[in-house]
Order: structure tokens, then C-alpha cells, then sequence
């Protein structure tokens, strides 16, 4: 049974490295959590490397801009690996030869991850592929919206490249829909959907790659820690790592009361596991 925790600190020395969502754990699209920063920044000083682990559909250098915004400080941890990052790296592969002409599903600001690329974003009759970012105004749309627009390109049988596999965040206390969801509703009427990010097990790869770098050696005891279940969770059981699960994010409406029991029920509802569950991320 999971053990239900005050604070990081009651498990953080079982661990050397640490992967860290940022949306719901970090900050919550309007400002940064206070007691997580610190959290993070004593982990960092007592433990080892914090990788912080997104499906932003954005470059590190965009994630960044926007801490700066959210005062999210630079020394809470040590890298940031986004599914944008995967992304740009796949779709440098496939337009090394050649210029691929793209459906762009999502808003202009996402565009980042197309940066540097033979990439040439164009509509829907043109395209060889749709790279779907999330949704174009995720104020006011859902994706019941996108469905006959999504039906005509699952006929034709475009792939859609899913560069944010989150289903929803939580935005100063409102439940948004991600590109996850786009993609999901594709795959349901037929289309084919390739997923960057959470829970996908390259991007564990490759954050634990970066740990290792920045510890200088490869045995990490790596702790996962995240407030998504089919995500974060779901990621680090794939992955082989421990995942400990933030209850105040996405499924603070499922989990009134933080016990050893209602964690576990969750947690089997959704088929997942996790070591230990905290309210909100301290130390």
C-alpha cells in the first residue's frame, strides 16, 4: 500500500535523481508553487539532479521564458526535457531530405517546435502529415469541436503527430484540454496517432540520460513525481522507476481524502502503482 507523505523529505533519501512534472506540481499556468520550488531546490542540494519532465509542444528555450513569467527560479533543478524537444528531433529526421508540408493543429504560439526545420505548414488539402500541438483556443474549445475536421483527415489517412499527450491541465483552477485529446478522438474514429512525451517511455530514456550527465555516473535511484495518473504514473511504471503521485492537480476533485486506501483505489481504477502520494509538493 502506498504510504501518504507530508513531505518530500520523508522519502528523498531512498533517491539520487528526481523527474519532476511542471504543470500541477511546478505551477499551475498562472504562478509558480512556492513550496515545490523549494522542495525541488532542497532535493537538488541534498539528493542529486532534477530533470523536469513536460509535453510542452515547445522548445526548452519558450519553457524557460515562460518560468521567468511565473517566477519559477533557474536553480530548482537542473534540466528540462519537453515532448516538443522529441518532436523537433523527429521531424528533423523526416525532413532531412526533404521539406515536409504539414497541418498544423494548435495555436501560433506553439510553432517553436518547427524551428530550424524544412518544415512548411500548410492546409489541410496540401498536407502530408498533421503535427497537432493542442487545441487552437483552449479558452473556449473542446474537442467535440474538432470531429469532422479530425473524421475527414483519419479518411484520408494522415498520420497525426501528437507533440502534447496530455488529455487536460489544470489552469489556474480550470480544466483545459490538451492535444492528447485530439489525438485520442482521432484514434477513435479511425486515424492513426504517434505520441511524443508522457507516458511514452523514450522521453524517461532520455531524462534519465540527462540525470546520469549531470551526476556523472549512471546508477540513479530515480524518483518520478507528477500529478498525472495516465501520464506521469503511467510513464514511470513503464519505465521501471518509483512514481510518487501529487493528489492537488488534475485529480484533486477524485481524491477528497489523501489515505494509504483511497490512493490505492485510484491507482488500481487507473492501473497504475505508486510508492507514495502527497497533498501538493513539499519538503
Amino acid at each position: 500500500m502506498p504510504l501518504t507523505l507530508s513531505g518530500l523529505s520523508e522519502i528523498a533519501q531512498n533517491y539520487d535523481a528526481a523527474l519532476c512534472d511542471i504543470w500541477g506540481v511546478l505551477h499551475d499556468g498562472s504562478s509558480a508553487h512556492l513550496p515545490a520550488v523549494a522542495a525541488l531546490r532542497r532535493f537538488r542540494e541534498e539528493r542529486g539532479p532534477v530533470i523536469l519532465l513536460s509535453n510542452a509542444p515547445r522548445p526548452v528555450g519558450d519553457v524557460e521564458k515562460q518560468f521567468e513569467k511565473l517566477d519559477v527560479p533557474k536553480d530548482c533543478y537542473d534540466a528540462i526535457l519537453t515532448s516538443g524537444v522529441l518532436a523537433h528531433d523527429d521531424l528533423a529526421r523526416q525532413s532531412r531530405d526533404h521539406t515536409l508540408n504539414i497541418l498544423h493543429i494548435g495555436p501560433e504560439r506553439d510553432r517553436g517546435v518547427f524551428a530550424g526545420l524544412r518544415v512548411c505548414c500548410v492546409t489541410a488539402d496540401e498536407a502530408q502529415l498533421v503535427v497537432c500541438t493542442g487545441l487552437f483556443d483552449d479558452d473556449t474549445e473542446s474537442p467535440e469541436d474538432y470531429r469532422e475536421r479530425l473524421a475527414d483527415l483519419g479518411r484520408r489517412k494522415l498520420p497525426l503527430l501528437c507533440v502534447n499527450p496530455d488529455i487536460v491541465v489544470q489552469r489556474g483552477g480550470q480544466r483545459i484540454w490538451c492535444g492528447g485529446a485530439l489525438a485520442r478522438l482521432y484514434e477513435q474514429l479511425g486515424g492513426v496517432s504517434i505520441y511524443y512525451g508522457k507516458p511514452h517511455r523514450p522521453i524517461y530514456d532520455a531524462a534519465c540520460a540527462l540525470a546520469a550527465k549531470v551526476a556523472g555516473h549512471s546508477d540513479l535511484r530515480v524518483l518520478v513525481l507528477g500529478d498525472g495518473l495516465e501520464t506521469d504514473v503511467r510513464g514511470a511504471n513503464g519505465a521501471g522507476l518509483d512514481a510518487m503521485f501529487i493528489a492537488d492537480g488534475i485529480h484533486g476533485e477524485d481524491i477528497r481524502e489523501l489515505t494509504p486506501a483511497s490512493v490505492e483505489k485510484l491507482c488500481d481504477d487507473s492501473g497504475v502503482s505508486v510508492v507514495a502520494a502527497i497533498r501538493a509538493l513539499v519538503w
